[in-house]
């Protein structure tokens, strides 16, 4: 079979997970599916995928060859479109998912300024603080802020974000300000328990290049299932509360919250632009990715910079 037709069976299966949701893809029957592994994994002498009763992975010569296929398929698409003036005029139905906050100050804007450049295309934001499954939602491009499980999804990283402690200066002027991990025990806590997790907060120490990790059990004063009612339990001078940077950058600028302890934050949360494959990208997709990491690069970039207000700045004792 033509090679190209070879590496897109393989690419799909590792996107898909499964060689009936790639049969389906690709209109081909899962017997099929698997010869064509079979003979790709004997012409190359080695084997590509590990077979489970619940899921295909790849290996890691296998990952390593997806890496290479995925761009040889990406150039052929590109010059495919070019030939046919397709990547010149993207159009269609775009489906993007962020994380609700996120997506709202940040992700919205941006894609409204896509739309503005891009007449043919269409949007759709589901705004959801569950990690969506692309293919099963039928989405094109996720935002995702932290660890990456999915090693058959493609990423461009567009900046980070810190998590950080705040709270209101009413708080602090009753309380008093905690100077250090051990001052915290003495303070009420707010915690976000959107999902099930370990009561706890985590920060580092010590100098960048030794950070040590250190883990404190909370008996948090007040649980809430939401980001936004914990940050505005907080604004109240009810608490401090652990939360990403870009959740409370406008009360940070405004005086209205407080960021502490910087010193022992842990390490920046990355943020990526996410996408099933490059096999077969649309140009509408391809569109997106582009600008979105350059405009969601620059944001990020801004709000790093807005966040940086620590205790001193707002002259509490």
């Amino acid at each position: 079979m033509d090679r190209l037709d070879e590496l897109t069976v393989f690419v799909t299966v590792l996107d898909l997970g499964s060689m009936a949701a790639a049969g389906r893809r690709l209109h081909r029957s899962p017997p099929s599916i698997s010869r064509i592994l079979a003979g790709l994994e004997q012409r190359l002498g080695t084997r590509l995928i590990d077979r489970t009763t619940r899921r295909l992975a790849p290996t890691e010569s296998g990952r390593q060859f997806a890496m290479q296929a995925r761009n040889l398929i990406a150039q052929y698409d590109a010059l495919t479109r070019t030939a046919t003036h397709e990547a010149d005029q993207p159009s269609g139905m775009l489906r993007i998912t962020a994380p609700a906050t996120f997506g709202r100050h940040h992700v919205a804007p941006v894609l409204s300024d896509f739309l503005a450049r891009f007449d043919n295309i269409q949007a759709t934001l589901v705004l959801s603080d569950r990690n969506l499954d692309l293919i099963e939602a039928g989405l094109d491009v996720a935002i995702r802020i932290g660890d990456l499980t999915d090693s058959t999804l493609v990423s461009r990283k567009v900046g980070s974000v810190g998590r950080i402690l705040v709270a209101s200066p009413a708080y602090l002027e009753k309380r008093g300000v905690p100077r250090s991990i051990r001052d915290l025990a003495d303070h009420d806590s707010i915690l976000i328990e959107s999902r099930p997790v370990t009561r706890q907060w985590r920060f580092a120490s010590g100098p960048h290049d030794r950070r040590q990790h250190q883990v404190i059990r909370l008996t948090p004063r007040i649980l809430a299932n939401d980001v936004e009612a914990a940050i505005a339990i907080a604004r109240e001078g009810s608490g401090i509360v652990q939360v990403l940077s870009y959740q409370v950058a406008k009360d940070l600028s405004a005086g209205h919250l407080v960021r502490l302890l910087p010193e022992i934050e842990p390490a920046p949360t990355a943020v990526n632009l996410i996408s099933t494959c490059m096999s077969h990208r649309p140009a509408k997709t391809t569109a997106f990715l582009d600008f979105a990491a350059d405009a969601l690069a620059r944001r990020l970039w801004t709000l790093s910079r807005s966040c940086g207000v620590a205790l001193s700045d707002h002259l509490i004792s």
